[in-house]
């Protein structure tokens, strides 16, 4: 927390309401705790930005809950800070004029999950105009993605999030467009996979840094910098920390969700602690493996009301994909019984449900399974309640 936060926040002491969203999984902090390291790599990299050169390519790599996006998010929002909003004075030995604009962008695929989708949302940050989504396909938004670098003469950094995912472009495709722009924009991925379990293996011109998983010592300070930024610190102890960073096995992710899950269950303000019960039901709600909340947050509404009627469902309307969506079609969802059912094995598909085979299965059509969310549903029910 920087210092006027930190000043602020003792100024609004009257406010006693804790900021769960300081816990939240989803939420990034503008100062990451115990990855000086990383950001260090990064910047090796992205230096040459800063001397009218560019970057190269980039690849940064992690399991879930490593603060990958944390990292860029922070950097990119300072870089961009500091350089982003201006055109910065350059020279150099073809330019007699500064010119130069520098930008920063970060893109989560996650809400740009097609090729088109990824550039317009590059070029509708580029732009000061309305872009358009309809009539038009990818080529159009190269040229409008030429014409932007160009009339400004812009040198643009793209961080590309969660590439890889189930619902998202893979790490070849998100640097093939914009490798026609090599001259004007450096392109760094961001995701889970090896790179040599990727297509860009054997490409030595891409850097890669690895982000390892949090220690156990560092995930404590991580979880005591969100504490004190939520005004939770007299709802925890340090033992209490201590025992869901050891539980969580260095992921940020599960454990800053068992954490709110716990302080949600206990009411947790400045004189209502945490106890073992709240942590013990924070934690039984981050099933294991657990699928990232942001995930499930970036479904369309529609399918997101359907998990939030899957989880509120008795178990025995879990039982098997047909009696949940029968349940959840009679519980005022605009959408046919026949649509619900291929949504939950759609889900099912990708991961975000699963499908648990009954011990004696039908006789005919698909055998019977009990449904289990595999995300954080305490964090998702507190985070939609008015979806």
């Amino acid at each position: 927390m920087e210092l006027h936060d930190r000043i602020a926040r003792r100024q609004r002491a009257d406010d006693a309401d804790p900021e769960y969203d300081a816990i939240s999984p989803l939420g990034h902090p503008s100062e990451p705790v115990g990855r000086g390291a990383v950001i260090e790599q990064l910047l090796d990299i992205l230096s040459p930005i800063f001397e009218a050169d560019r970057p190269a390519d980039s690849y940064i790599w992690g399991p879930k809950g490593a603060g990958k996006s944390a990292i860029v998010r922070a950097l990119f929002a300072e870089c961009s800070r500091q350089h982003g909003e201006r055109s910065t004075q350059m020279y150099t030995s073809t330019r007699a004029a500064p010119t130069t604009e520098l930008r920063f962008l970060y893109v989560d695929s996650r809400r740009a999950q097609s090729t088109f989708a990824l550039l317009h949302t590059v070029v509708a940050a580029l732009s000061a105009e309305t872009v358009p989504k309809q009539g038009v396909g990818s080529a159009a938004m190269r040229d409008r993605l030429a014409t932007q670098l160009t009339q400004r003469d812009r040198q643009v950094v793209v961080a590309v999030d969660h590439v890889g995912d189930p619902e998202t472009l893979d790490c070849e495709t998100v640097f093939e467009q914009f490798a026609p722009f090599r001259s004007s924009v450096s392109c760094l991925a961001i995701g889970r996979e090896k790179p040599g379990a990727t297509a860009i293996s054997d490409r030595s011109t891409i850097k890669r840094i690895h982000v390892e998983p949090y220690t156990q010592h560092t995930l404590i300070e991580v979880l005591t910098s969100r504490v004190t930024d939520a005004q939770l610190r007299a709802a925890t102890t340090t033992e209490l920390l201590t025992e869901v960073a050891t539980w969580a096995n260095g992921d940020a992710h599960d454990a800053l969700a068992a954490l709110f899950g716990a302080a949600v269950t206990a009411g947790a303000d400045t004189d209502t602690r945490i106890d073992d019960e709240a942590l013990a039901t924070g934690m039984a709600a981050v099933p294991q493996p657990c699928v990232a909340l942001g995930r499930v947050m970036s479904l369309p509404t529609s399918r997101q009301r359907i998990v939030g009627r899957l989880i509120g469902l008795p178990e025995a309307a879990r039982s098997s994909v047909k009696a949940a969506a029968e349940a959840i079609s009679s519980d005022g969802l605009d959408l046919s019984r026949a649509t619900i059912e291929r949504v939950l094995y759609e889900l099912a598909e990708a991961g975000i449900i699963r499908r648990v085979k009954a011990e004696q299965p039908s006789e005919t059509g698909r055998p019977p399974s009990r449904l289990e969310p595999r995300f954080p549903t305490l964090v998702f029910e507190q985070l939609t309640e008015t979806v």
